[in-house]
Parts: C-alpha cells; structure tokens; sequence
C-alpha cells in the first residue's frame, strides 16, 4: 500500500493511505504499526473512504523522541490533530484498537470538533480512576502486572529486543483468539496478565510452531523489520505515561465522549480476564451516551482488525454511512 512520510506541525509521521471520500484515521496499538489496518484500509477505499493509518509516535518510520514524557495521550491526541490539518482535512472518524482505542476516546473526548465519531476496539472507556493506575495494578513480591514491568526504562526494551521475531510471535499469538478462550479473572499468563519478577514477559508465553492464518509470514516480516528500526522504547512510553495521563486528564472531569461512538471487542480478548472489565464495558453509555453499539465476536482475540478483518471492515463501513 502507498506510503510516505508527512512532517506535521508536532512530529515527523510515516502514513499508509488509500482512496478518496470522507476520512477515515486509524490508530494502530502495541505491538503494531500501520500495518495492522492492511485489510480495513483496503475495504474502506474500496467503499468510498479516504483511509489513512500512520505509525503511532515511536513506531516504525514515524519520530521517535527519546523523552519519556513526551509520549503523554495529549501529545499523541495533538498528532491526530496535527495530522488532520496536514492532510487538508476539518473532521475524521477516528478508528483505534489497543492503546489506538484509548488515543481515540480521548481525540473524540478532547475534540469532538475534529473528530465525528470514534469507533474503538478492545479498550472501552473508562472513568478516571480515584488514584494513579499504577497504585491500583496488582502485585506480588513474584509478580506484577505487566503494566508495572514495563515501567523501568530499559528493562523491558532489553528483554523484547534480543529476538524481534520471537517476541512478536509469542505475544501476538498470546493475545489472540488462537490462544485458547479466557474467563475473567483467568491467572493464565498472558501479555496482559501477571509477569514473572524473575522471568519477565516472554519467558512464560509460548512460542507458536505455526502463527495462525491471519498473520502471514510477510507481515510478520513487516512487523520485525519495523521494530529493528524503531526498537520498542517508544511504544513502552505509552505505558510509562499512564500516571502522567491521570494526573493532566483531571482537566477534562466531568466531559463526556459526546459523538456517535462504536465498541468491539472479541470473546477471547486477553483484557477480558482482568477482574471488573465486563462491569467497565456495560458502564459505557454513562460516559458515551451516543454509544451505538457493543459488538461481541466469538472465538476473536486482541487483534481484532487482524483476527476477523472482513467483520471489522464492514462494521466500521456501516458505522461510517450512518454519521
């Protein structure tokens, strides 16, 4: 698919586009890159859409500060913004899955002007939560939770750069539907679940003989070749953000997301087997009251647009026609 660099006002971004119609801006999450929307940036320029994927802040041929703070949700919004006015656009719908849903319900909460609508998977809304996050996570003196492990600068990045392809394998394979189903409060070990103070993340995820159909060995090589590049520092500081996040999202208490809003989520996700996660979908229409949907898939993973591309493209489509 075309792709080429655009220097907006905020970064230097690496976008994938196809098609001409309304726009339709997607926010890939970890650990992808535009990529991840090959099929739904196909369907939807075939279906009349202007549809543009870029390489998230600190991934793959997009800039990659060095700074953790300067990976905060109101940067990464001030990109989508930036990237809007690069592209000659005045509204988008704005499409995100994993840490691309959670920048999505904040552009559509921050900007409702800009953005007029927001579809958003795996990552419902959430209240703002009475504490910091990370004095919420749980942890043990042999485990934390992986959101904790990802916090000390160079850590993780040493553990999940010695083999590139290996890490990719085990964690996209364990976040998937192939994974097996998952109940909530699961202990399995999973990239979302408890991580070994001794062994860290890989050590307890196991490594596929055969990746499933939906992960070629062509894009798996798309994905290791992006984060030879990149290394995974940035996508990390997403995590490393969260405190920070609270702490400036105090000045939007009280907004609610007020644009048409879509939910997806699959039946196996691993983020459903954190405790309370069924009770934070179905509070959703308190914070988005024009929610038009929750859709369920059975059998699907984390990986949703990757897992059931077809379901999620024609979904989004549908969604797209309505607004």
């Amino acid at each position: 698919m075309p792709a080429r660099t655009i220097e907006t006002r905020t970064i230097r971004m690496n976008v994938v586009e196809q098609g001409e119609g309304p726009l339709v801006l997607f926010c890939h999450g970890f650990p992808e890159t535009a990529h991840a929307w090959r099929h739904q940036i196909a369907a939807l320029a075939k279906a009349g859409f202007r549809a543009v994927a870029p390489d998230m802040r600190g991934y793959g041929h997009t800039e990659c500060p060095s700074a953790i703070d300067e990976y905060t949700l109101f940067h990464l919004v001030g990109d989508m913004v930036a990237l809007l006015d690069a592209l000659g656009a005045e509204t988008a719908l704005i499409v995100g899955n994993d840490w691309g849903a959670t920048v999505a319900w904040q552009a559509a909460q921050m900007r409702p002007d800009r953005f007029r609508g927001v579809v958003a998977i795996s990552v419902p809304m959430m209240a703002q939560p009475p504490v910091p996050p990370t004095r919420i996570f749980p942890q043990t003196d042999e485990a934390q939770l992986y959101t904790l492990y990802f916090q000390e600068p160079g850590i993780a990045e040493a553990k999940l750069e010695r083999d590139i392809r290996q890490t990719l394998r085990k964690i996209l394979f364990a976040a998937s539907g192939d994974a097996g189903p998952r109940q909530a409060g699961d202990q399995t070990p999973n990239p979302f679940g408890m991580v070994s103070r001794r062994d860290g993340l890989l050590a307890a995820l196991p490594d596929p003989q055969q990746m499933p159909d939906w992960l070629t060995a062509a894009d798996l090589d798309a994905y290791a070749a992006a984060f030879a590049r990149s290394g995974f520092r940035g996508g990390l500081n997403y995590y490393r953000n969260l405190d920070r996040n609270w702490q400036l999202q105090a000045a939007l208490a009280g907004v609610m997301v007020d644009v048409p809003a879509l939910f997806m989520i699959g039946e196996r996700d691993t983020g459903l087997s954190i405790p309370g996660m069924l009770d934070i979908i179905d509070a959703m229409p308190g914070l988005v009251p024009q929610l038009k949907g929750k859709i369920v898939v059975p059998g699907s993973g984390h990986w949703l647009p990757q897992e059931r591309p077809d379901l999620v493209s024609d979904a989004i489509i549908d969604f797209a026609r309505r607004l």
